[in-house]
């Protein structure tokens, strides 16, 4: 079979011809485009200047789809970009009516779109709610934290939150059913000193529930904490007045960890050691565990010196 060999002139005419179709093709495409069209993605709607004397509930989901106008160039990234937009729709004439119509609210939403993108349409176009009657109630704040301390550091006090309550507003019958609120997630680690920082509360999940503040002050006193030890008279339990048991040895050893402030104040009246008679008189027991019943807040029992006591019972 023949090969057909091309001249050096006409490898480099072909070559020509190519790379002028590709340019002529990458001209065709910036000129689609750079044109504008019409095309829809998905929008969630953001509330504001919610009613103050009406309670809502949408009758919707909280998402619309809007018809956008823009370059072919703003269309390819709003598919590639699957992210939802942001529709901020004013409720103010809620306080009159029971919808609100998003196309009156047109240029006003356009004002926060960029200027080579505006929406021209939205599906729906009128947003119905249903209403209650409003009532407001202060519950307790809940902090949420993941805090991971240097080694022998750790939390030696309460938490102290201010405010400590969270004013909530919305629906009585929404309302009635929230005991507490919680803050977004606290997150820190490698703390050794004291922690003082803003704290958001977690946003609602419904346009119609407000809550007053959104951001509370979080205090948890953080120290260096170590070891100590105490001697404890361990306590009979069990219908003891019924029988005349000894047990030996009487006093335990008892090993915790204190913050350093702490540690000439912890003392063995803090403390208390009891065993039980009944697993003798019920389970047969020979030797009776050690329970630490007592212990002050913020210390950690780390070990017990025996964990175990033999006892007599004398007829």
């Amino acid at each position: 079979m023949a090969i057909l060999k091309l001249s050096t002139t006409e490898r480099r005419r072909a070559s020509t011809i190519v790379t002028c179709l590709l340019l002529a093709f990458c001209a065709w495409i910036v000129t689609v485009l750079s044109s504008s069209y019409n095309y829809n993605v998905k929008a969630v709607v953001n509330y504001r200047n919610a009613p103050q004397k009406r309670a809502f509930h949408s009758l919707q989901t909280d998402t619309v789809n809007i018809t956008l106008k823009g370059s072919g160039w703003k269309m390819l990234f709003s598919k590639i970009n699957y992210e939802n937009k942001i529709v901020k729709v004013d409720l103010q004439r809620l306080e009159y009516q029971p919808f609100i119509v998003l196309s009156s609210q047109l240029s006003t939403i356009n004002n926060d779109m960029p200027d080579d993108r505006k929406i021209i349409a939205f599906n729906p176009d009128t947003l119905y709610f249903d209403f209650s009657n409003r009532s407001v109630r202060r519950v307790p704040i809940t902090l949420v934290r993941s805090i991971q301390y240097q080694h022998q550091f750790s939390q030696s006090g309460n938490v102290v939150i201010q405010p400590s309550y969270v004013t909530i507003s919305g629906p009585s019958n929404r309302i009635d059913k929230i005991t507490t609120w919680r803050t977004d997630s606290l997150v820190l680690k490698n703390i050794n000193e004291k922690i003082t920082t803003a704290v958001n509360l977690s946003p609602s999940a419904e346009g119609n529930v407000g809550i007053y503040p959104k951001t509370v002050q979080v205090k948890i006193p953080v120290e260096e904490f170590t070891e100590k030890t105490v001697e404890l008279p361990v306590k009979l339990m069990g219908n003891v007045d019924f029988f005349n048991v000894k047990v030996f040895p009487q006093k335990v050893k008892v090993t915790f960890t204190t913050s350093l402030n702490r540690y000439n104040d912890m003392t063995d009246e803090l403390f208390e050691a009891q065993a039980d008679l009944n697993l003798w008189r019920v389970y047969g027991y020979s030797a009776l565990p050690v329970k630490i019943t007592r212990v002050p807040a913020f210390c950690k029992v780390v070990n017990i010196e025996p964990r175990n006591v033999d006892f007599i019972v004398k007829k």
